[in-house]
């Protein structure tokens, strides 16, 4: 299947273009810390990481954390941008394999979202993502309480998140910024992350729900339920201007005139 064939009917297909790590943003930045790539060797096996994207703002989001092997690598490019492990609010794990996962333990302050389960420390809250409905990382709502005792000053800061009822549903008044969306079909449970108001549009952080740019038929290899994943590549190129996949460059969608949407 060509990739861009979601948008049928309504020719032409828009254009896929690969684009640099770095999209600058307000309030959300999404920065690429490291691209993933998936080589297939010789003898079978397959050498694979997964990207992994840091969105910078009023929270500090992780979205995948590469696997455990590459821990040091994935602290060193965090510290590079002037983050340590304590200043990561949220951690999304858009699927549950070790590639995109196996970093958590480094972020254990953090509210942690795996596919569609959201917990802070061994509370797990109610996300509705299963549902299908989207999940509010930051409605741009947050407080700062100040504490003033014996000369320190503590700054604690809240994160308020909120589920809504339709699937990429982002309520503009409430959750116009950044949410978490199911994305089913490469694993059952798979979710994207939706940013908002980039200097190139909306970027969808997708994890396999696409690859790379142009992956082709090659998706269908890894997918756990075909047919339910090509409904959510459409609906993601839909609603995308940049695409940011599991194991390759960020790619931008450029829409024709006359292509659906």
């Amino acid at each position: 299947m060509d990739l861009a064939a979601a948008l049928r009917p309504g020719p032409p297909d828009p254009e896929l273009r690969e684009i640099g790590p770095d999209i600058p943003g307000e309030p959300y930045s999404v920065s690429v810390l490291q691209q993933g790539y998936n080589v297939p060797q010789s003898d079978g096996s397959t050498c694979a990481d997964c990207t992994v994207s840091l969105l910078r703002g009023p929270s500090t989001v992780l979205v995948d954390t590469g696997g455990p092997w590459g821990s040091e690598r994935l602290l060193q490019r965090l510290r590079e941008r002037g983050v340590e492990p304590g200043d990561v609010h949220v951690v999304v794990g858009t699927h549950g394999h070790s590639d995109h996962i196996g970093n958590l333990s480094l972020f254990p302050g953090a509210t942690i979202i795996v596919g569609c389960d959201v917990s802070r420390g061994d509370r797990y809250l109610e996300s509705g993502l299963a549902e299908g409905r989207p999940f509010c990382i930051d409605s741009h709502v947050g407080f700062i309480l100040s504490i003033l005792h014996f000369r320190h000053f503590l700054l604690l800061q809240t994160h308020r998140m909120t589920y809504f009822n339709s699937k990429w549903e982002a309520t503009e008044s409430k959750c116009k910024n950044v949410s978490v969306v199911a994305t089913p079909g490469h694993t059952g449970r798979d979710v994207s992350v939706l940013v908002r108001g980039t200097s190139m549009g909306t970027v969808i952080v997708a994890g396999d729900l696409f690859e790379c740019c142009h992956d082709e038929d090659t998706w269908r290899e890894l997918s756990e339920n075909p047919a339910v994943q090509e409904t959510s590549r459409k609906e993601a190129l839909r609603m995308a201007d940049v695409i940011v996949p599991g194991h390759g460059a960020p790619f931008q969608v450029h829409r024709q005139l006359g292509a659906g949407s």
